[in-house]
């Protein structure tokens, strides 16, 4: 009598990277090259092995997605600059943790620039 074969499962692209999806809208758009939408796969921990926050998105997108260097536009004293909302699927990051939110896959966090020049 023969074995049967049992199919192998599907593996995952990478285990490692979470799909989110971030926007910019106010005007922030022109730090991250004028690109409103990013479809991003960040890592699922961060360095200390710890699950990631929007802090660590925040941190994750000067370094790794901002093209402009004026950093300061986007960040002041290593946290979201006064002046910018941020919605975590459409709720008002106050309502969720603000930096303290642990990501999940496919979360939408859009930031809004409140501030214009005059």
């Amino acid at each position: 009598m023969a074995q049967q074969q049992v199919p192998a499962l599907p593996v995952a692209e990478n285990l490692h990277a979470m799909p989110i999806v971030v926007d910019f809208s106010g005007g922030l758009e022109m730090l991250f090259s004028d690109q409103k939408r990013h479809k991003l796969a960040i890592p699922i921990k961060d360095q200390d092995g710890k699950s990631v926050t929007v802090a660590f998105l925040i941190e994750y997108l000067c370094e790794n997605i901002m093209k402009d260097s004026r950093k300061e536009l986007f960040v002041l004293d290593g946290h979201l600059r006064p002046g910018i909302l941020c919605l975590i699927n459409d709720a008002d990051w106050e309502l969720e943790g603000e930096e303290g939110y642990k990501l999940q896959s496919g979360d939408n966090i859009l930031f809004v620039s409140t501030l214009h020049g005059g």
